[in-house]
Parts: structure tokens; C-alpha cells; sequence
């Protein structure tokens, strides 16, 4: 039985070849792609992309001299953004799959973060092989020293870890000119916190895909746009406020105490914003896509019941915690806790309707739909 063509694909996630050498891909053939490693090893002769695109041009030779049908191709990502740099990939695997012919591929990476697209790869063609490129190195002090400077040089990381810290590190001085060194350590240690939770949570990924979410409203014209924007708005709101409320009961309180004033100051301003751009998104699926209309319908009327439980729990505890200067006692506090709990039951149920409600009215919509065409 002939063995179909293989394709050796040399993968560069992060795009230095495009990043470096100002080179677009997908690059076909043995001597684009040596072009191409000439070209990134000219940019940066420590890249170790270098070294991949080299092994991949071997394998390609050695399957060549055995007389195999073979072809070699190099993808590449996006450098600054990983998700769009995937579908990039994905598509450019799709179209050299449908140019060549190829009937099963070899991947040529420089490490691990390159084969987290070995998925992509395998949905569109048969993995028969995956080589990963080592370079050797001397593990002495100079070298570490070497490895962790490049590191930071790197936009990329730049931009997640050093920007943050110098920001956190700016805190503590302008705190200290304006005479607040003890709540200083507390904002401190508050942001590294809430940056932690931020990365480890995927809390980044959420906002990269509402960023898509607001670029595609703009591009297509959607009413959520204008949503989204008051959203935002409502959202820096909420933030001030919740900060003035630190500030205007500073006390010698615990972390969860100061948590709790933030809320008190700025839950109803947050949850306004989920309402207002959760209204947005329901008009645009009303007018443009009404079979996913039951899906959204409900989500303001969670977005408020957590408001409204979150604003009476916050106003309880900072009362019975005996906060200097709060407006309310602590009799004052559980008719607020019970109303806002009542409240958000209440607002949440009604949601719960509605959707149940639409989802019915959208069935017998869809029925005599289904039945003519049967």
C-alpha cells in the first residue's frame, strides 16, 4: 500500500519569526522555510526557533533521501495574543492540509509551550511523529543569570509581571507622602491578592473575551456596544466609590472588614453595570439571534439578586462590627439584611420565570416551523 504525503510542520506559537524577521506564514517548502531560519537567525541568533526550523528542514531531508513523498511547511501564532495566535494556526494547518494533501504530519517544536496546539494539529491531520528541539546549555551561574534577563526582556512578561509590580511598588510611597503608611500595607498586600486571584482564576481570559465581545458589537453594529461602553463607565464608578468608602471608614479593622466596606460603597454601582450590559446583550439577541434569547434573559435578574444579597450582607457585618462613624446600627442592619435577601430571592425567581416563560413562548414558535417541513 503507497504511504500518502507527510507533512514535516514546524510550529512557532509565540510568532518570533513574524515578530523578529518580519516574516508571514505559513511558510511551504524547504527553501522558504532555510530562508527563514536565515532570516530569524540574522534578527536573533539565540532564538531557539532557529534551532527547530533546522531540525525540521533534517527530518524533511531524511525522509526525502528514503524516497517518501514529503512536504515542509512552518506556522506561527500571534506573539502578543495566544488565542488569536491558535485560530491563526489552526487555519493555516487547514490550508496547507488542503494544498498538500498531506495523509498524516511530523511536529517540529523548540518546547512545551508550542505543543499545547498538538490538539489543534490532530483534529485536521494524523500526528505520526513530534520532535522536540533541546538546545544543550551549560548550567553555570552566568548561563541562569543570561536565561532570566532574557526572560524579563520579553514583552510578553514585561507586561504580566514586572508593570504590575512596579505599580504595587508605587503604592507604598504615595501612601506614605500622604500620611496613610498603615492602610499602605494593606492596599499592598490587597493588590497582590486580588492580581493573583486575577491570573490564577482566568479572571484575564474573561476580559480578553469581553474585549472580542466589544469589538465585535462594533463591527456589526450592535446596540450592546453603547451597553458595554455604560457598563464600563458604571464599573470605574463602582471602584471609586468602593475606595472612597475605605477611606471614609478607615478603622483598625481586618482585611474582610475592608472587603466588605468596598462592597457596601460600590455593589449596587457593579451590579447596575451587569445590568445595563446584560441589557444590551438581550436587545441585540432579541433583534438578531432569538433562539438564544432564553439563554440571556436571565441574566440581569441574577446580576441584581447578587446586588441586593451582597449590599444587606455588607451593611450587617460592617454594623455589628462597630465601624466608627457608619450610618446604620445594628437594628438597622438586619431589617437591611432581610430586605436585601428577600430582595434578591424575589429578583431571582422572577428571572427564573421570565426565562422559563420565553423559553415556552419559543418552542411554540419553532413547532409549526418544524411541522411544515416534515
Amino acid at each position: 500500500m503507497q504511504q500518502g504525503l507527510t507533512l514535516v510542520l514546524c510550529v512557532d506559537r509565540d510568532d518570533d519569526i513574524g515578530y523578529k524577521a518580519k516574516i508571514e506564514s505559513p511558510v511551504t517548502g524547504r527553501a522558504a522555510c532555510l530562508k527563514a531560519a536565515n532570516s530569524l537567525a540574522l534578527a536573533d541568533p539565540e532564538d531557539s526557533d532557529v534551532n527547530a526550523i533546522f531540525q525540521a528542514i533534517q527530518v524533511y531531508d531524511q525522509l526525502a533521501e528514503k524516497g517518501e513523498q514529503v512536504e515542509i511547511a512552518l506556522v506561527s501564532g500571534n506573539h502578543m495574543h495566544m488565542l488569536e495566535g491558535d485560530r491563526k494556526i489552526a487555519a493555516s494547518v487547514d490550508r496547507l492540509v488542503r494544498e498538500t494533501g498531506a495523509s498524516n504530519c511530523i511536529v517540529v517544536t523548540d518546547g512545551a509551550e508550542d505543543e499545547f496546539v498538538l490538539p489543534l494539529v490532530q483534529s485536521r491531520v494524523p500526528v505520526s511523529g513530534i520532535r522536540r528541539v533541546i538546545v544543550s546549555q551549560l548550567p553555570n551561574l552566568e548561563g541562569t543569570y543570561y536565561l532570566f534577563k532574557k526572560f524579563f526582556n520579553d514583552p510578553k512578561v514585561a507586561r504580566l509581571v514586572l508593570v504590575p509590580l512596579g505599580l504595587l511598588m508605587l503604592l507604598y510611597p504615595i501612601a506614605y507622602f500622604l500620611g496613610q503608611t498603615g492602610l499602605a500595607l494593606v492596599i499592598v498586600v490587597g493588590a497582590i491578592g486580588i492580581y493573583l486571584l486575577y491570573r490564577g482564576l482566568g479572571v484575564d481570559e474573561i476580559f480578553q473575551g469581553f474585549g472580542d465581545a466589544l469589538r465585535t458589537s462594533v463591527y456589526r453594529a450592535r446596540f450592546s456596544f453603547i451597553t458595554y461602553i455604560a457598563g464600563i463607565l458604571l464599573v470605574i464608578i463602582g471602584v471609586v466609590m468602593g475606595l472612597m468608602s475605605i477611606l471614609i471608614y478607615y478603622a483598625d479593622v481586618g482585611f474582610l472588614i475592608y472587603l466588605l466596606i468596598f462592597v457596601y460603597g460600590g455593589v449596587l454601582w457593579l451590579a447596575l453595570a451587569g445590568i445595563v450590559a446584560s441589557a444590551g446583550i438581550i436587545i441585540d439577541n432579541f433583534f438578531h439571534d432569538r433562539t438564544s434569547l432564553g439563554k440571556v434573559i436571565v441574566f440581569p435578574f441574577f446580576i441584581g439578586a447578587v446586588g441586593l444579597i451582597a449590599y444587606g450582607a455588607s451593611i450587617y457585618t460592617i454594623a455589628v462590627s462597630n465601624v466608627p462613624d457608619f450610618p446604620y446600627s445594628t437594628a438597622n442592619a438586619i431589617q437591611y439584611i432581610f430586605y436585601g435577601t428577600i430582595g434578591g430571592l424575589i429578583c431571582a425567581l422572577a428571572g427564573v420565570a421570565i426565562q422559563h416563560m420565553v423559553n415556552k413562548y419559543l418552542s411554540a414558535r419553532e413547532g409549526p416551523e418544524i411541522i411544515e417541513l416534515i
